[in-house]
C-alpha cells in the first residue's frame, strides 16, 4: 500500500494524524519495525471504515475491525494481537482516549503448537553445507548461544566477551538484556571476526563515514560515540544506506533474509525434510540442553525468557517418547 495517505481522505488530516503516530512512536523509543507495522494497521482500519477520521470512532468499530481479522481474514492469534495494540497505542498515547475493555471482539484462536526441533546430528549435518564463513558463523551463534537471528545480527563489537566467554544481549526480546554462553568452538572465528571488523572501520572512517545507528536515548547522551569501535555491529551491511528516520548515511547490520535464505537451502542440501528456519536452531539449542540434564531455569535465563512457562515447551519435544515415558514394547 502506498506511504502516500491521500487515498485514505480527501484532506489531509490521516496525513497528519499518521505523522502524529510516527512520532509519538520515537518518543517513545519504539523500533522502527514496530512504527511500520502500527501505522499500517492504523491505516487499514481507516480504510475499514471507509476513511473515517479514528476520532470518530471508537469501541464498536474497533471491535467490528478485529473481529472481521479473525473471521473473514482468518488472521493467526498474533497478528490479531499486533492490530489490537496498534490501536490501542492510537487511542491512548495519540487521541487520548481510554477505551473500554474489548471484551466482545471474536478473538483469533491461538494454536498450541510444538517447536520444530533437529536433532543433533541434523544440526550437524546443516552446518556442514554452510560453506561461507560469515553465515557459518552466525548460524554456530543461533544454534551454539540459543540467540535470536535479530539479536546475532545487531551485536556489537563490544558485546563479545572472548576472555569471559560471554556474549550480552542488549535489548532482546521485551527491551531485556540477558548474557549467554560464547561457544568455544566459536571464539577464534569471532576473534579474526572482530580484528576484520576493525580494518573495515578505520576505512569507513578514512572516507569520513563509519558511523551507525544509536539506541536514540544513548544517541542524545552520547552523540560522538555512533563512531566508536565497540558500537558497531559485528555482522555489517556491504553497502551503505540511508536511515528512513535520520536522513543519516550508515553501514547498518546483514540483512536478515540472506540468513533466511541461506539455512533453508543449507537445510535442503542436508536432505532434512523438517521446516527449518534460523528460529528451529534456538528451538534446538534449548532442547538440547534439557536433554543434557541442565534445569529448566537455567535454560529459561539462557532464552530470556520472562516466564518459565514458556521455557517448558521444550521438556515436551524432548527426545525421550511421549511424555518422557518409555514405550511397553521396548520393556
Amino acid at each position: 500500500m502506498s506511504n502516500n495517505l491521500s487515498d485514505v481522505s480527501g484532506s489531509d488530516k490521516p496525513q497528519k494524524l499518521l505523522d502524529q503516530v510516527r512520532s509519538r512512536l520515537r518518543l517513545k523509543h519504539y523500533s522502527i519495525r514496530t512504527e511500520d507495522a502500527y501505522t499500517g494497521w492504523i491505516r487499514r482500519f481507516i480504510l475499514f471504515h471507509d476513511k473515517r477520521h479514528p476520532d470518530t470512532m471508537g469501541k464498536v468499530e474497533i471491535e467490528a475491525f478485529l473481529s472481521d481479522l479473525a473471521v473473514n481474514r482468518n488472521v493467526s492469534a498474533s497478528t490479531q494481537n499486533q492490530a489490537l495494540a496498534s490501536l490501542l497505542f492510537l487511542y491512548k498515547e495519540v487521541l487520548g482516549i481510554d477505551l473500554p475493555w474489548l471484551d466482545e471482539v471474536t478473538r483469533a484462536k491461538k494454536p498450541s503448537r510444538l517447536p520444530t526441533v533437529l536433532t543433533r546430528d541434523e544440526v550437524q549435518r546443516l552446518l556442514a553445507q554452510i560453506a561461507d564463513p560469515e553465515m557459518s558463523l552466525i548460524v554456530g551463534l543461533l544454534y551454539g548461544a540459543g540467540m535470536r537471528l535479530l539479536e546475532v545480527l545487531r551485536l556489537r563489537v563490544k558485546d563479545v566477551e572472548l576472555a569471559r566467554g560471554e556474549i550480552l544481549v542488549r535489548d532482546g526480546k521485551g527491551g531485556k538484556d540477558r548474557v549467554t554462553m560464547l561457544p568455544g568452538r566459536l571464539a577464534e572465528q569471532l576473534r579474526a571476526r572482530i580484528a576484520w571488523r576493525r580494518i573495515m572501520h578505520e576505512s569507513d572512517l578514512a572516507i569520513g563515514k563509519g558511523e551507525v545507528w544509536m539506541p536514540d536515548a544513548l544517541a542524545a547522551k552520547y552523540p560522538n560515540h555512533a563512531r566508536v569501535f565497540g558500537w558497531q555491529y559485528l555482522f555489517p551491511a556491504s553497502g551503505f544506506s540511508i536511515d528512513p528516520r535520520s536522513g543519516a548515511e550508515r553501514r547498518h547490520h546483514l540483512d536478515e533474509k540472506r540468513v533466511q535464505r541461506a539455512v533453508a537451502a543449507a537445510a535442503k542440501k542436508a536432505g532434512i525434510v523438517k521446516q527449518v528456519s534460523p528460529h528451529t536452531l534456538r528451538h534446538s539449542f534449548a532442547t538440547h540442553l534439557l536433554e543434557s540434564g541442565y534445569d529448566i531455569r537455567t535454560v529459561q535465563e539462557l532464552l530470556g525468557h520472562s516466564d518459565v512457562s514458556t521455557t517448558m515447551i521444550y521438556t515436551h519435544v524432548l527426545n525421550r517418547g511421549g511424555r518422557g515415558v518409555i514405550s511397553p514394547l521396548d520393556r
